[in-house]
């Protein structure tokens, strides 16, 4: 399957609720003012964000749709260059290619996003790309995760550093990137604890992770990831803001796009943000991780079939 079906398929939800919502206000409607209303509304409710939808309703205005012309085609042309515009300077697909220095990469998120199975993903795509990747468990809030980075680590067939359930995480995650350092690791992807904002002692684990990478490598960690469900629709905004708080975000993945009808938030997110996107999980499958393509994100969310 291609790249574009994957995406095509991922975004089916979406793109269904989307398109035939829109095609519904526009179809044998003048393009006038109370209908432009009706699309910013309808944009609104897509979760696309007040300022991107009233940026979308102002360049339709200014376009003067000719009537003659396939009223929406050409609104969904609009609809496509807009977020490809907006999108394509936050592509990162750099970040998956083979690397010669060592990335400390902080894996975060509020439980249930799916952040773990997430790291295994990336671990996979780097691993094909020439990459010497080492797994770090310092999400040992729960058994289970560590558990499960292991099985991940052994499906992939990569290192992982761990401890018992309840140590301590930062120690964790500080034995990964020496270890990385001694073995010439060219990945550390640290797993940790899902956390919400009111859990303050998390909190203060996540911020002495990136602390302790510091006394190893002045600049880790490199890269600080934030994995976002986007069945939790505008929840995710305050995820975003919260987190970057703490310790400023490099690069968001959002997980589940194939099981929601929400996929116009990350067009919120990126508007508002405006930081990169490293990859979209859409779907379940250990290959289901696909690297942020803003022009198949347009093709896919606005599609009519």
């Amino acid at each position: 399957m291609g790249i574009f079906e994957k995406f095509k398929i991922g975004f089916k939800k979406s793109a269904s609720n989307f398109t035939s919502g829109l095609r519904e206000i526009i179809i044998k409607k003048e393009i006038d003012d109370k209908t432009l209303n009706e699309i910013e509304d309808f944009l609104i409710q897509s979760d696309v964000g007040v300022t991107a939808s009233g940026e979308i309703k102002n360049i339709i205005a200014e376009k003067k749709i000719d009537p003659s012309k396939n009223k929406v085609d050409e609104i969904n042309s609009i609809l496509k260059n807009y977020i490809i515009d907006l999108m394509s300077p936050l592509e990162s697909e750099n970040f998956f290619k083979n690397k010669n220095d060592l990335n400390a990469i902080l894996v975060s998120g509020v439980n249930g996003v799916g952040k773990t199975t997430t790291i295994g993903k990336i671990g996979k795509i780097l691993k094909s790309n020439g990459n010497k990747v080492i797994f770090s468990a310092s999400d040992t809030f729960r058994a289970a995760a560590i558990e499960q980075l292991e099985n991940w680590a052994k499906k992939i067939d990569v290192e992982i550093i761990k401890s018992a359930q309840g140590s301590d995480p930062a120690s964790v995650a500080y034995k990964a990137v020496d270890e990385a350092i001694k073995k010439q690791f060219t990945h550390v992807l640290i797993d940790t604890a899902g956390r919400l904002q009111n859990k303050k002692n998390l909190m203060e684990e996540y911020k002495k992770i990136a602390n302790v990478t510091k006394k190893i490598d002045p600049n880790a960690p490199h890269e600080v990831l934030l994995v976002l469900d986007a069945t939790s629709g505008q929840n995710i905004i305050n995820q975003v803001e919260e987190f970057n708080k703490i310790i400023p975000i490099t690069g968001l993945i959002m997980t589940k796009l194939d099981g929601t009808a929400k996929g116009g938030i990350l067009i919120a997110i990126a508007k508002k943000y405006k930081l990169p996107i490293i990859a979209l999980g859409l779907g379940e499958k250990e290959d289901d991780l696909q690297i942020f393509k803003a022009e198949q994100f347009a093709n896919a969310f606005t599609q009519f079939n």
